[in-house]
């Protein structure tokens, strides 16, 4: 096959994959989406990075992703400092984090999904968060990453400092501990991935915690 057949193969793989995996979270109700979320808060307040963590990004949920809001408030109480993203005002394709507190201005972007009202003081270079969390469609054990296409994260992620270990890219020991966020539904035998994709070191669901070396 030619880079460009395998490339389209790759492309309809992962559509695939989007699709199927997308059509499972919807079919959730919403007892089981309220169950899944309180049960993440459990999950996520036991993991070291988060009980050492300062500085958290997290995410408010859209398309029946796992709801993130009572781990929002969670962490409000245990005096974690949060950000949202934002998309970039001028650099399009890419994300900003800015302050997220329950007074912070809100509104809707292009997408229909609510971020604060751009405040430049309140901006956290990416570099300098202790934690990301990260939405995603699907996801495998080897903590391969799906999103919904549109690369943000992949793009804004991608200014992480990384080393390479053995055949797959690695976030350096001074990059924020990337954690992604999901129902257990959203698992695959297996994510097809470029050679640039970053595997997240951490995978959350409601039942169970996936770490890579």
């Amino acid at each position: 096959m030619t880079d460009l057949t395998v490339v389209a193969d790759i492309n309809n793989q992962r559509q695939a994959i989007r699709q199927q995996v997308r059509q499972l979270r919807n079919a959730l109700s919403n007892e089981q989406q309220q169950q899944a979320a309180q049960m993440l808060v459990g999950q996520m307040l036991q993991l070291p990075q988060i009980k050492n963590a300062s500085t958290i990004a997290l995410y408010l949920s859209n398309d029946a992703e796992l709801d993130t809001k009572p781990l929002i408030q969670a962490l409000w109480q245990a005096g974690k400092n949060l950000y949202l993203p934002i998309l970039h005002p001028f650099v399009p394709g890419y994300l900003i984090f800015q302050s997220y507190q329950q007074d912070t201005p809100m509104k809707l972007n292009r997408f229909q999904i609510p971020e604060p009202v751009l405040n430049c003081a309140e901006i956290k270079p990416v570099a300098e968060l202790d934690v990301i969390c990260t939405p995603l469609v699907a996801f495998d054990a080897k903590g391969n990453r799906l999103g919904m296409g549109g690369g943000f994260y992949d793009r804004t992620l991608a200014q992480l400092e990384t080393t390479t270990a053995g055949n797959s890219n690695r976030l350096s020991a001074a990059s924020p501990v990337l954690i992604g966020l999901a129902h257990q539904c959203q698992q695959v035998a297996t994510v097809p991935f470029e050679a640039w994709d970053i595997p997240l070191p951490f995978i959350v669901t409601p039942n169970q915690i996936f770490r890579q070396n």
